[in-house]
């Protein structure tokens, strides 16, 4: 009645293994390119949106303190604290009596997430090893503290964001 079934077969051939190790390996092909894409972009948009959030703190900084912007000597307590009017008085907490409750604007200054300073969330006025970020008294601009061979995936330096 089954003089068909197959007597002894208990594997697979090796056709059948070819088969599946190529269509594997298409799979492969067309994912890993992808994968790794999007970790490579990731650092760039972590990049521009730790910018953004820096960009709004200091001019939401400058809007309540009557358009001055940030100092560098006191950027980091400037915006992570409490602060008068003046903004050279600080404070964990707000004082409404000492006039101390303007801010804070950010949790922590972030650290920069690429490049060859990355992990660094010192602010300075001008280049220096081991500083994230580089910042503008004059006008509020920050940028990554990196040099132009430090670039993204499409060549466009970080320092340049």
């Amino acid at each position: 009645m089954y003089a068909f079934r197959m007597q002894g077969r208990k594997g697979f051939s090796l056709v059948e293994l070819v088969i599946v190790i190529v269509i594997i390996s298409v799979i492969a092909a067309i994912a890993i390119p992808r994968l790794t894409r999007g970790a490579n972009n990731a650092g760039s948009a972590a990049l521009k949106a730790d910018l953004s959030v820096l960009r709004n703190a200091i001019e939401l900084y400058r809007a309540e303190h009557e358009g001055s912007f940030p100092t560098v000597a006191n950027f980091t307590s400037q915006l992570t604290q409490y602060s008068n009017l003046a903004g050279d008085a600080f404070s964990a907490t707000a004082n409404v009596g000492s006039g101390i409750v303007y801010g804070p604007y950010l949790k922590e200054i972030p650290p920069l997430p690429v490049g060859t300073n990355k992990g660094d969330s010192g602010v300075a006025a001008a280049d220096a090893a081991g500083i994230g970020w580089l910042y503008t008294e004059a006008n509020g601009d920050i940028v990554a503290n990196l040099p132009g061979t430090d670039t993204d995936q499409d060549g466009t330096a970080y320092n340049t964001y």
